[in-house]
């Protein structure tokens, strides 16, 4: 099969490999979408992974070709999503069935081969079978948009809040979907770019509820918003000192600040920000991945039964779809920050 293979930081290869060797418990899963993430960037072209070589590539969806000896040969022919973290089942929260913060878990596309390629071995219990008229397209951004759902779930937000969205890349834009399709109605969006401005307006928050984050005026534009209280929830979506520290100053006492952004780097708080913790009593919460147990009312349950009833529609935030074998320029797109884009999506 062909596949893009990272021998090294900044070694990526497109080349002829052989199909995956599936374990008893694993099938294989012909990747016909795949979802590019921003962690892939540093991953290829700046810290590296974990082993080389690899696959990339840990949101994709696909059509099961091929069961492993313990597996039920009925799933062959099955399309389906895929949870890309594989947990060990024993440590102490995987007996809690908290599978996301497994302490010894392996990741699919960064920690073994994942789903740049033609076919993906990947353990039965990750997958999660996709109604006909859910595309694949739609079920390779799961992953993503269970992240933004385990974060707004987590921080238990309520209809009558004011809600700041900071920072509109891919989970940012997907938190204010789901937010508004949870029926919240006072979303602050906050953002650089004219295309994350239109995204907004089209999920159909305000003009006036929408902040360039390049203006200097944030401060008085969010007071003025939530009439001088600052917001219930704010949902930090960038992970810089800057965006944390004007979480806390911007967020109503005994308010709510969800940590969801990857740090760029060391996330360090002055004094003067961290007395606002201790004085306005905030509740300072951090998310991680998304809940997959097969039960319903996990993460990817939550998303999938709102793709399948079409409340939600994340092919919007598709800005480009490229031949697998074009898949280089993708990433070169949002390593270079050459266009503007959301989902860079490899489909096959």
């Amino acid at each position: 099969m062909r596949a893009w293979v990272l021998h090294g930081v900044h070694d990526l290869r497109h080349e002829t490999v052989g199909e995956p060797v599936l374990g008893a418990d694993e099938v294989a899963v012909q990747v016909r979408a795949a979802g590019i993430c921003g962690s892939d960037i540093p991953r290829i072209y700046q810290t590296g992974t974990y082993s080389f070589p690899l696959i990339p590539g840990h949101e994709f969806s696909g059509i099961v070709t091929e069961t492993g000896a313990a597996v039920d040969g009925a799933l062959t022919g099955q399309r389906v999503g895929v949870f890309p973290l594989i947990p060990c089942h024993s440590c102490a929260t995987c007996r809690k069935k908290q599978y996301e913060m497994c302490r010894h878990y392996s990741y699919l596309g960064s920690r073994r081969d994942g789903g740049f390629a033609g076919y993906v071995a990947v353990p039965a219990d990750n997958l999660i079978k996709l109604p006909e008229h859910v595309s694949f397209e739609e079920a390779a951004m799961m992953e993503p948009m269970a992240v933004a759902v385990h974060a707004m779930r987590r921080i238990a937000v309520r209809p009558a809040d004011t809600v700041v969205v900071c920072g509109l890349g891919t989970i940012g834009l997907l938190l204010v979907m789901f937010l508004k399709e949870a029926g919240i109605q006072d979303i602050l969006a906050i953002g650089n770019k004219e295309f994350q401005r239109q995204a907004v307006l089209k999920m159909g928050i305000q003009a006036s509820s929408y902040h360039d984050a390049k203006e200097q005026d944030l401060e008085r534009w969010l007071l003025e918003h939530t009439n001088g209280n600052g917001a219930d929830v704010f949902f930090e979506c960038v992970g810089k000192n800057e965006t944390l520290a004007q979480a806390l100053d911007y967020t109503a006492p005994v308010g709510k600040v969800m940590l969801v952004g990857n740090p760029y780097s060391d996330m360090c708080l002055a004094k003067e920000v961290y007395w606002k913790i201790l004085r306005k009593q905030l509740t300072v919460l951090g998310t991680w991945n998304s809940s997959f147990t097969h039960d319903p009312g996990d993460d990817w349950h939550y998303v999938l039964e709102r793709l399948a009833d079409r409340r939600i529609v994340p092919a919007e935030l598709i800005t480009h779809r490229l031949p697998m074998e074009m898949l280089e320029q993708g990433l070169h797109i949002m390593r270079d920050k050459t266009e503007d884009h959301c989902k860079i999506m490899g489909v096959q």
